[in-house]
């Protein structure tokens, strides 16, 4: 069974500042390793689709998410409609700043067979796939401090 997954950061930054670079997802290539576009269909709030394109070395592989959750300076998530994760950033005050716990989580349903066997054959299995997803996060979550402390 898949996991959920978490990475947290502390960005010495406002969380309005934080929510400006998160919540602009036309940024997300910029923030995100694995992500070559997304474009929020109708604009950045609860119920839009999103169509993304993402990549990983010489893979690239569409899809699509529905933002549902967009509470400005707090929370923004969205649901991948292949797999029915949902993708979370909530954003907490702190005394230096903002800290910013992304997560995913899976839908109790768990995630549907076609989408795991091409993780298995495609992205090296579960394992390996979840621990590049972490450190992903990781990275976004770097890159998204970066943008914020500038």
């Amino acid at each position: 069974m898949p996991n959920n997954l978490e990475a947290s950061i502390d960005i010495a930054a406002s969380p309005e500042k934080v929510w400006a670079v998160l919540a602009d997802l036309k940024r997300m290539p910029e923030l995100s390793p694995t992500t070559w576009k997304m474009i929020a269909l109708g604009g950045v709030r609860v119920g839009a689709l999103t169509v993304n394109v993402n990549k990983d070395g010489w893979k690239v592989w569409p899809t699509t998410s529905r933002i549902v959750a967009f509470e400005p300076n707090k929370t923004l998530a969205f649901r991948m409609l292949e797999n029915r994760t949902v993708w979370r950033y909530e954003l907490e005050p702190t005394a230096g700043g903002t800290r910013v716990v992304e997560t995913r989580t899976v839908d109790p349903k768990g995630i549907p067979a076609p989408v795991r066997t091409l993780v298995n054959a495609a992205a090296g299995g579960e394992d390996k796939f979840e621990a590049d997803l972490v450190s992903g996060m990781q990275e976004t979550l770097a890159r998204v401090k970066a943008a914020a402390e500038r």
